[in-house]
């Protein structure tokens, strides 16, 4: 008998490995007409350009995508159809479950995994503010054919105060799920939109856990950050480098004054060439005591760029940089 328990184990271990080795999403679609519908299983790539990672077709009732593994959990759509109905997951190893009604996508029940567990409890709580607003815009439009401007009034200080609950959820959720992909979704939205300054989505992210941190939502959040630490008021200029009019590789560090001047021009804008002449008396006023000016041109044409520093006497030029906006960086 001793000998069978060590085989046994093994099997077991291997087993377990199976099921976790990747993701198996099991759905189910109950209504009318729902077998033969085919689905697709896509998600955001790099430029915002929506891709299908897979496909799929419903078969008495269910359905079934398999991949993996994953690199870390990734917000996917199942869409239904060529139509732009879809149900929002979280791709993660292990075994996702769905149950949806044909005719209300949108309540699909999802769960079966950690991170689509919070997802679901985030979104029932969203729902609730949803039902809420809905309500108001209907009684918001029968107010308004009855011109009744009273609750008019009323029914807009409601929405404004419903807008803060929604605020106070979302970050109330974040607050207490630092360990819930969706955390960071919110987290990434509020630092594009800004709303709110970067010390607080800066908090917030630093209170994720180190795999949401290392998703592909916590790694933009982290590079947004950075990208706006330094380019914000106040901050330290990064170093840049580009070729000179005489083609030799020139950095901001190499230019460096007691003060500097970053003056990003262009030949073909008027409102630059207009300011030229005092920026030029500037750098004749100060050049002596220490003031450095480093211009970055915008031209798209390096012979108009060279044209306009002699013609409008730009002496500081001889460190002028080209930006060649047919690749958008700086050579």
């Amino acid at each position: 008998m001793k000998k069978l328990v060590v085989p046994f184990l093994l099997i077991l271990m291997f087993a377990a490995c199976e099921t976790t080795n990747g993701y198996v999403i099991e759905g189910t679609l109950e209504g009318e007409n729902t077998d033969g519908t085919e689905l697709s299983l896509r998600k955001y790539a790099e430029g915002n350009q929506l891709i299908t990672v897979d496909s799929a077709m419903v078969t008495n009732g269910a359905f079934t995508f398999k991949g993996g593994p994953s690199k870390s959990p990734e917000l996917h759509y199942i869409f239904f159809g060529k139509g732009q109905e879809n149900i929002p997951i979280i791709v993660e190893d292990g075994t996702i479950d769905i149950t949806a009604q044909r005719d209300s996508l949108a309540f699909a029940k999802i769960g079966g995994t950690l991170q689509n567990e919070l997802f679901y409890d985030f979104l029932q709580g969203s729902r609730v503010l949803s039902r809420k607003a809905s309500s108001m815009n209907q009684d918001m439009r029968t107010a308004q054919s009855t011109r009744d401007t009273v609750t008019i009034n009323s029914l807009r200080e409601e929405y404004f105060e419903l807008m803060e609950e929604a605020k106070d959820y979302e970050l109330g959720y974040v607050k207490e799920n630092p360990n819930a992909l969706v955390s960071a979704l919110v987290i990434f939205r509020i630092l594009t939109t800004k709303a709110k300054d970067n010390a607080e989505v800066q908090e917030l992210y630093d209170a994720l856990s180190p795999e949401i941190k290392e998703s592909n939502t916590g790694i933009k959040i982290k590079e947004a950050l950075e990208k706006d630490a330094n380019t914000s008021i106040g901050a330290k200029a990064p170093n840049f480098s580009a070729p000179d009019p005489n083609g030799n590789q020139l950095a901001l560090n190499d230019v460096m004054g007691k003060v500097t001047i970053v003056d990003f021009w262009a030949a073909w804008c008027k409102p630059c060439r207009a300011e030229n002449p005092n920026i030029v008396r500037v750098y004749n006023k100060y050049k002596d005591q220490g003031l450095s000016i480093l211009g970055v041109s915008l031209d798209r044409n390096a012979n108009d760029w060279k044209k306009a520093i002699d013609r409008l006497l730009l002496f500081w030029m001889r460190t002028e940089l080209l930006w060649q906006k047919t690749s958008g960086e700086l050579h």
